[in-house]
């Protein structure tokens, strides 16, 4: 059964009444939450698409990129979307329902933001309002300040993202505790560690990326450190 088909199941679940975000509390664990998890990039993105006013085709592009939808599961996901777009409960108690799914700071909580970053900077900008709704999104989450701009500067177009916030660590670290923290990095976003935390397959391309700027990181600061 497709990831897709489960998330039909789920929201066919529902009971007449209910918004989208009650469905997270019947997902909390594996392998339901790879469902939750893939409901709320969806659910999330499309509040966040509100935030700035518009929706482009690079943002629905960016989501495909992080998701495989076949033609035959576009109108389920399109379902997802709309319901969260017309729901009357606000992104907060999505973000709240979704923290819930996952122990404070969780790391999928991480890939979730990271994926919503994916897609709020596919057009090219990075509106304020979105700015705004990532930040709160992150504070929910239970991410501090400092975690957050570390994420933004990682992940906005048009910032240079500096190798230490990459890495996590600070500028004159040592350099056996740069690669350790590098050795770190790389076994948490491995495939098969994503997958037990409740990623689907389908997220897992977000991890690509993230290892391709965890290792360039590493050769900028670790080479100089050696």
């Amino acid at each position: 059964m497709s990831i897709w088909t489960r998330i039909a199941d789920a929201i066919a679940a529902l009971t007449q009444g209910e918004g989208l975000s009650a469905i997270f509390e019947r997902l909390r664990t594996p392998p339901e939450r790879s469902v939750g998890f893939t409901i709320a990039v969806i659910a999330l993105g499309a509040k966040m698409a509100k935030a700035d006013g518009t929706v482009t085709r690079d943002e629905v592009m960016a989501f495909r990129q992080i998701f495989t939808i076949p033609d035959s599961e576009l109108d389920n996901a399109a379902r997802v979307f709309n319901l969260a777009r017309r729901d009357v409960a606000g992104f907060e108690i999505y973000a709240a329902r979704i923290a819930g799914m996952f122990e404070t700071g969780h790391e999928a909580l991480s890939d979730l933001l990271e994926g919503l970053f994916y897609i709020a900077v596919a057009d090219g900008s990075f509106h304020p309002a979105e700015d705004a709704f990532l930040a709160r999104v992150a504070e929910i989450f239970g991410f501090d300040e400092v975690q957050y701009r570390r994420l933004r500067s990682r992940l906005v177009a048009g910032q240079s993202p500096d190798p230490h916030d990459v890495l996590g660590v600070e500028p004159g670290t040592a350099p056996e505790d740069i690669r350790r923290a590098w050795r770190q990095l790389v076994r948490d976003n491995h495939p098969d560690r994503l997958l037990a935390r409740g990623l689907p397959e389908e997220a897992v391309k977000m991890a690509e990326q993230r290892l391709i700027r965890i290792n360039r990181a590493y050769e900028q600061i670790g080479g100089r450190a050696a």
